[in-house]
């Protein structure tokens, strides 16, 4: 069995787990348990304004089929100006029909006077992430549209925060937050993408794309250093390297030595 996501750091580990996911999660045992979250989400939220965060990533792909299924259509992705353009080329062929895009607007004018942001290598800078992009995003689209309730693809194996004694909590703004696939395994969601075979974002296919998920490019974690950044990020797409050495040192410097 996959320890928690972030013990979890060679992506074979994950594509070894995927391989033989039908010797650990029968196609049974997976749409019981879908069934069991899609009618603990139809008690949960009836008569409630909910909507559902869609990231793209694996999580939401999951926490989508479940919503979907209960009758939740209304959903929200939160991005800046600092995401990788295949990804939004991805995002605009697969994304749920009711889905509405929030841009908090970072970009690469903001990244060069916050350079201490770039590549996060501690968990407080990555945190600060979350906060400004996907947890302003959330707040300004729930209070938009009147939301008593936004659903999270958010699971204790990743080590993610749900609630203490319950896969929901308010926040002290008032925004209620639920995590209805909070107690799945890894495997479970593996399971998920084995046997209904969803359209996945080019993340997985990418180096660690399991490891650091679906974000922004700037805000790719556990690089090393920042020059494994601009490498990992130049291998995945060379011109967003070049577009920020216009603006960056380091960018600039990192794309001197690979390029001469």
């Amino acid at each position: 069995m996959l320890a928690r996501k972030q013990s979890v750091k060679n992506d074979q580990d994950w594509a070894e787990a995927l391989e033989h996911i039908e010797e650990t999660v029968l196609k049974q045992e997976l749409d019981e348990l879908l069934e069991k979250t899609t009618e603990e989400v139809r008690k949960t939220c009836e008569g409630k304004q909910a909507a559902f965060a869609w990231s793209a990533g694996k999580d939401s792909i999951v926490l989508r089929e479940v919503c979907e299924r209960a009758g939740i259509n209304q959903c929200v992705l939160v991005i800046c100006e600092l995401e990788y353009p295949a990804f939004l080329s991805w995002v605009t062929e697969n994304m749920p029909d009711e889905l509405e895009v929030v841009n908090t607007g970072q970009d690469l004018d903001w990244l060069a006077a916050h350079q201490n942001m770039l590549f996060p290598q501690d968990s407080a800078t990555a945190a600060k992430w979350f906060h400004m992009v996907q947890h302003r995003g959330q707040e300004k689209y729930y209070k938009a549209h009147g939301l008593e309730m936004l659903l999270l693809g958010r699971r204790k194996a990743d080590g993610n925060y749900v609630g203490r004694g319950s896969n929901i909590y308010t926040n002290a703004r008032g925004m209620t937050r639920y995590s209805p696939i909070s107690e799945w395994r890894h495997e479970d969601v593996l399971a998920f993408l084995h046997y209904y075979k969803p359209a996945l974002p080019p993340f997985y296919g990418w180096k660690n794309g399991f490891y650091c998920g679906t974000h922004p490019w700037a805000a790719r974690q556990w690089t090393g250093s920042i020059e494994n950044g601009w490498a990992e990020v130049y291998d995945i797409d060379p011109d967003i390297v070049r577009n920020a050495a216009e603006k960056i040192p380091s960018a600039e410097a990192f794309l001197k030595e690979r390029e001469s």
